[in-house]
């Protein structure tokens, strides 16, 4: 196999799943939509700086979506795309490794 075309592609996935907290917070978002505080509930030795930025960036690749509902007081509300959803079961495969040899 030719590693050369896909070692960008693989060093991508991997410094994404690996930056700290992101895999958690789409570990988090696999149970379904989660508001802000619900997310910070489930993972609280994250600040909420770091959420918003882990948030943020998550949106950009198209891994997370932004959900604003007009309700009052409004409702946003951040889910998995199906992007973010086909990370299941690598984040489920990763679960399993670390439970077996960590």
């Amino acid at each position: 196999m030719d590693y050369s075309t896909m070692c960008p592609k693989y060093e991508h996935a991997i410094d994404l799943l690996g930056k700290k907290w992101t895999g958690l917070i789409i570990r988090v978002l696999l149970d379904g939509p989660k508001r802000f505080k619900e997310i910070k509930a489930q993972i609280p030795e994250m600040s909420d700086r770091i959420l918003t930025e882990r948030m943020k960036e998550l949106e950009q690749i198209d891994v997370v979506v932004r959900n604003v509902y007009p309700e009052k007081p409004v409702r946003i509300e951040y889910s998995l795309t199906d992007k973010g959803l086909a990370l299941q079961p690598v984040i489920e495969s990763i679960q399993s490794w670390g439970e077996k040899w960590m």
